[in-house]
């Protein structure tokens, strides 16, 4: 009737002057207490009004949402509320990120007050709810501060509720893939948060203020970030699930041992996520070999060719490899950095068809850009032998930074550039003084070098309280130290013996003997490093064992152990005044390469044995007619590859 209604208004425009000819009277009657609203000293109740208020405002608020949106919250919350595993992955992976693009790219989700009348306010589904809006607002938005409060609030609620629950392990299933997403988000914003605590300059007062407030200086600190991981490891167990599993204990002595929080897969999945969640805060915090150390029973993963314990997404094992990476790489452990770089984007290069779909793909495409990276600059600090694929693409990317990083001291720009695209954004732990405001006027206006109260340190040095520059100032000084070494080698390369004076003539004017004799110490010592492989053999040696310390990740060994050995092809031993050079050269091994292509070569064979001649069989599935008029199908016996009889003739010429 209202359709009809207003097609009829809207069908005669003259009607609103007719009415107004008219006359109508109108009787108004008398009210008691009429003028009780004029009594100026009336006192109404605020708390009402304003909840009546706040009631409106939500209901309009809930009329704006798409009826699509509301349908798909619904039945979000539905499938959360069933445990349905395929439910709440179809619509976490594929229903969320379609919705997102069409409603809302470029603004907020609704928030999780407005959707409470359609999950009936229920608080655990709107926990969840608030880890994906402000996650949205992160990585599509840009927060402010009170965002970032608040989604510090909601992942407290969110790991009480699973770590503080009365009645023993929480009634929820979630999909490895949100739980990863969970953790991962979480460090995320712990990154964001400290990175921007750290720099107070361009702030308001009012954020000044919370900053320095009690809550500012708890909210999103190393401790409790450290603390909900820790927590999750040590509830779920994972760390005895890790060990037995690697003992080889049955399955019902492994559920004895991790008890009812362990035998649950939330928990299993959200401690197993919290060892990669350490190594990612341990290296953001700058803690190298604790990052390495708290993944001695998790193992690398894929990564180093281990078998994981259970289906992770692909970020995280990404996530695991470029980490580690960087822990080896900072510790001077070049060969290992380049050994898990290496297998990580091997692996990511063969399995780039299966998750080209996932919504995650150019996260995964961006780290493993950073990797490729890296490893340009672990081949510039200690030059070792790679995969043929993978060193391809690094000299397709970097092959001519690589050139001007190998130029010695005329190549620290472009070591540093590529340093720091590639390198995580590291974090302190200790915020500035935001309490004290006199000391945080000298954080941000500090005193020029030639006042009286400054430190002795030199003009344009970076700033001591940024850690990205610590760490980039003590990696650019190991690769000056080395800045003698490209000259020496492809001098050396040359001869195979070779007077000490002659050599120190080849070099530039003003140079003696004793700054060339320190020279060749420095590059005896750039040839050596600790690794975990040794050389050629040693890869292939590990990469065949790697299914021992495949069940359970580890073996009893840590990934912090290693042993020195040599990494450079050339040798030399200096006997008084003359240099006896040795080159050893290692030759292609194509035992990898002849058992990939026997493979493809078997299958193919295979296949053309089971394929009829032409002409002479009939295809696969067909029914032929016999001379009693029978049907003939196909049979299995038929179409299965011939191992033994008489063979056709042209398989001989193959």
């Amino acid at each position: 009737m209202s359709v009809q209604r207003v097609a009829l208004w809207a069908a005669e425009p003259d009607l609103d002057d007719d009415i107004n000819d008219v006359d109508i009277p109108l009787t108004i009657p008398s009210y008691q207490n009429a003028d009780l609203y004029d009594d100026p000293n009336l006192q109404l109740d605020e708390s009402a009004l304003l909840a009546a208020q706040a009631q409106i405002a939500q209901q309009t608020a809930l009329a704006q949402i798409p009826d699509v949106v509301k349908r798909f919250i619904v039945h979000f919350h539905q499938a959360v509320l069933d445990n349905n595993l395929q439910e709440i992955t179809l619509a976490y992976e594929s229903g969320w990120n379609r919705l997102t693009e069409k409603f809302y790219a470029r603004t907020e989700w609704p928030e999780a007050e407005i959707i409470a009348p359609l999950v009936n306010d229920d608080q655990i589904f709107l926990i969840l709810y608030r880890e994906l809006y402000y996650r949205h607002v992160y990585s599509r938005l840009q927060p402010d501060i009170d965002d970032r409060f608040h989604s510090y609030e909601n992942s407290c609620e969110l790991f009480n509720y699973l770590l503080n629950s009365d009645g023993g392990p929480v009634p929820l299933s979630l999909p490895a893939q949100w739980l990863w997403d969970i953790i991962d988000e979480f460090i995320y914003q712990f990154q964001s948060f400290a990175l921007y605590r750290s720099r107070p300059a361009n702030k308001t007062d009012e954020e000044l203020t919370m900053l320095g407030s009690e809550g500012g200086a708890q909210a999103w600190s190393s401790y409790s970030v450290l603390n909900v991981l820790y927590s999750l490891i040590q509830k779920s167990r994972v760390n005895e699930w890790l060990k037995a599993r690697a003992e080889g204990k049955s399955e019902e002595e492994i559920d004895e041992i991790v008890g009812e929080y362990g035998t649950k897969p939330l928990y299993r999945q959200l401690g197993y996520f919290s060892f990669i969640g350490l190594l990612r805060v341990h290296v953001l915090l700058g803690d190298f070999t604790l990052a390495l150390k708290v993944m001695d029973n998790a193992g690398l993963g894929l990564c180093v060719g281990e078998k994981a314990p259970f289906t992770a997404p692909t970020a995280a094992h990404v996530s695991t490899a470029y980490h580690a990476g960087v822990c080896y790489l900072m510790l001077r452990r070049f060969t290992d950095a380049a050994r898990v770089f290496t297998g990580c984007l091997n692996w990511v290069m063969r399995a780039r068809q299966y998750h080209t779909r996932s919504y995650q793909y150019d996260q995964i495409n961006k780290t493993a850009d950073r990797m490729y990276a890296l490893l340009a600059l672990c081949q510039t600090l200690a030059p070792t032998r790679l995969d043929d694929n993978v060193i391809n693409v690094v000299r397709e990317k970097y092959g001519d930074q690589m050139t001007r990083m190998g130029r010695s001291e005329e190549g620290l720009s472009t070591f540093e550039e590529i340093f720091l695209y590639a390198c995580p954004k590291f974090i302190t732990a200790n915020p500035p003084p935001y309490d004290d405001p006199n000391a945080l006027a000298l954080l941000i206006n500090p005193p020029t070098p030639s006042s009286p109260t400054s430190s002795s340190a030199t003009p344009g040095t970076p700033a001591i309280t940024d850690p990205t520059q610590r760490h980039l100032r003590a990696l650019s000084a190991h690769y000056l130290a080395l800045s003698p070494v490209p000259t020496l080698r492809s001098l050396l390369k040359l001869y195979t013996s070779l007077d000490a004076r002659k050599l120190t003539g080849f070099l530039d004017a003003g140079v003696d003997d004793e700054e060339v004799l320190s020279w060749m110490m420095v590059m005896k010592n750039a040839g050596r490093c600790v690794g975990r492989v040794r050389g050629a053999a040693g890869a292939d040696k590990d990469e065949k064992n790697g299914a021992s310390a495949a069940n359970g990740g580890s073996t009893g060994s840590s990934l912090l152990d290693g042993e020195w050995m040599s990494i450079s092809d050339l040798n030399f031993v200096i006997d008084e005044n003359m240099i006896h050079i040795a080159e050893s050269t290692v030759g292609r091994r194509y035992a990898g390469w002849f058992i990939r292509n026997s493979e493809h070569a078997a299958r193919v064979l295979d296949g053309l044995r089971a394929s009829p001649l032409p002409g002479s069989l009939p295809p696969p599935g067909a029914r032929t007619q016999g001379k009693g008029g029978e049907s003939k199908g196909d049979t299995s016996k038929d179409t299965a590859p011939r191992t033994s009889g008489q063979k056709v003739a042209w398989s001989k010429v193959v």
